[in-house]
């Protein structure tokens, strides 16, 4: 155990936040994505839904202010009904952690592509229906002081 990482978060979890550089991408996946067919680092989380993740993950990584926007989420596919009411509770999190935050909307075809390009995919077990979510990590400034 160490102080002030949150406890929800893996050895392996923390460890891939370590790694991640400037511009890398997670993808924080709900229960039904395809993880282990778009990538080969799969991190699991089975049972914690991605609200508590994201705000512990946030706690660690610092999001790219260089990039249009610091998060996507899974655009709701045209024609499903489906009103994806917990984007607000990511939005508050995201926005409680960097007032800054600004986010874009994939097609999911795309948000799957991108996928295969993230540093990393941690599957949860989020069960709302477009419940998927990318960050993009960026940089800690020396005057930050973090």
């Amino acid at each position: 155990m160490l102080k002030k990482i949150p406890k929800l978060l893996s050895p392996e979890l923390v460890r891939t936040l370590m790694e991640m550089g400037h511009g890398d991408e997670l993808v924080l996946a709900d229960a039904n994505y395809p993880g282990h067919a778009l990538h080969s680092r799969v991190l699991r989380a089975d049972g914690i839904g991605i609200p508590r993740l994201l705000d512990a993950i946030l706690e660690l990584l610092p999001l790219d202010h260089y990039a249009p926007a610091q998060a996507a989420f899974m655009a709701v596919v045209e024609g499903d009904p489906t009103v994806p009411v917990i984007w607000d509770t990511y939005k508050e999190i995201l926005t409680r952690h960097d007032p800054e935050v600004q986010v874009e909307y994939e097609e999911r075809f795309d948000f799957y592509d991108r996928s295969k390009h993230s540093y990393a995919i941690l599957i949860t077990g989020e069960e709302a229906l477009y419940g998927n979510i990318i960050l993009k990590k960026g940089v800690i400034s020396p005057e930050a002081g973090e």
